[in-house]
């Protein structure tokens, strides 16, 4: 009785969950949309990758890429808003087009005069409080020109009263 009340919960599980596991070297470009639905955006990288992104913005504070190989073959499925991966963001030298492909769809885009200004909201694990990863670009060349990891100016703790922490 036990081994079928266990399956039935995987089984139920399982439906919730979207339907099968995604494989790496098994599963498809149509599993991965099967599975996590339309991606906000799809990229060819320079290594011949296809990168569907899959951000949780604002709130989610994350963002996914499943990357599929030259043959739509699923590589993985990767949280890209990590440390590691900002601090590939150098000024001065990384591309427009290297940020989007190593970061994805920024939340909110700005266009300012002489910069185009990309957010990303993201958590850091040793960190309790949400931040955003803000890249400048120049309109110009499509250069970074500043990156910087700044506190969630929007972020109330659980344990503060109108702002304001006890």
């Amino acid at each position: 009785m036990k081994t079928i009340i266990a399956s039935l919960v995987l089984v139920l599980l399982a439906a919730c969950a979207g339907g099968p596991p995604l494989v790496p070297g098994q599963s498809t470009a149509d599993d991965v949309r099967a599975r996590m639905g339309k991606p906000a955006e799809t990229r060819t990288v320079a290594s011949g990758d296809t990168l569907l992104f899959y951000p949780q913005h604002p709130w989610g504070h994350a963002s996914y890429a499943a990357r599929l190989d030259a043959g739509g073959k699923l590589i993985a499925v990767e949280q890209i808003l990590t440390e590691d991966n900002i601090k590939k963001v150098v000024r001065e030298k990384t591309t427009m087009q290297e940020v989007r492909d190593l970061l994805g769809p920024p939340w909110e885009p700005m266009t300012r005069p002489h910069r185009v200004i990309w957010t990303y909201p993201m958590r850091i694990p040793a960190d309790p409080t949400p931040k955003w990863f803000v890249v400048q670009m120049s309109h110009d060349d499509n250069i970074v020109r500043e990156a910087f990891l700044i506190d969630d100016w929007q972020f109330v703790p659980k344990d503060s009263v109108g702002g304001r922490r006890f």
